[in-house]
């Protein structure tokens, strides 16, 4: 059985009722006004784009929202993504997998696994982006390039070693 939603023909035995449920009815769509973070994934393969803006206050993402550009399975991921982290640290979300999303759904469709992927990366952009700005503006003025290089590659290193932790 064929089902089209939203223009988008699907087999409806591919995606599970809950994926289905954040698919038809998204959880944070939209921009975080204030927001202190921004990350954007593309998925050249399918054309799919992920957009995360996010309010870290205290090391705690305060707010999140997303847009997304693809399929039923990139909306419900990036909905699933954004309830995940909303919350929680930045140290928590920072330790999100795809297969975590994945898991959360009760699984995807094979060929729609990749889906997740591109949510959790857009978040970790996003982290990113936050943890930059904020050592950017600790830092003050930055004259050179690779001053802003070594603070690129610091703030790398910190995400990183919080990856790492408790796992």
């Amino acid at each position: 059985m064929t089902k089209v939603l939203r223009g988008v023909a699907m087999s409806v035995l591919e995606y599970n009722e809950l994926t289905m449920d954040h698919f038809q009815n998204p959880r944070n769509v939209g921009v975080v006004k204030n927001g202190n973070g921004y990350g954007k994934i593309g998925e050249p393969g399918c054309g799919d784009i992920c957009e995360i803006t996010l309010c870290v206050e205290n090391d705690i993402i305060e707010d999140i929202k997303f847009r997304v550009y693809g399929c039923a399975g990139a909306i419900a991921t990036s909905s699933v993504v954004t309830e995940m982290a909303k919350g929680k640290s930045i140290d928590y979300a920072l330790q999100l997998t795809d297969d975590d999303v994945v898991e959360y759904l009760g699984g995807l469709p094979e060929g729609k696994k990749h889906c997740s992927l591109l949510a959790v990366q857009a978040l970790h952009q996003a982290i990113y982006d936050y943890l930059l700005n904020k050592r950017l503006e600790k830092e003050g003025k930055v004259n050179t390039r690779s001053h802003f290089d070594r603070l690129a590659d610091e703030t790398l290193q910190e995400i990183l070693q919080r990856a790492k932790q408790n796992k």
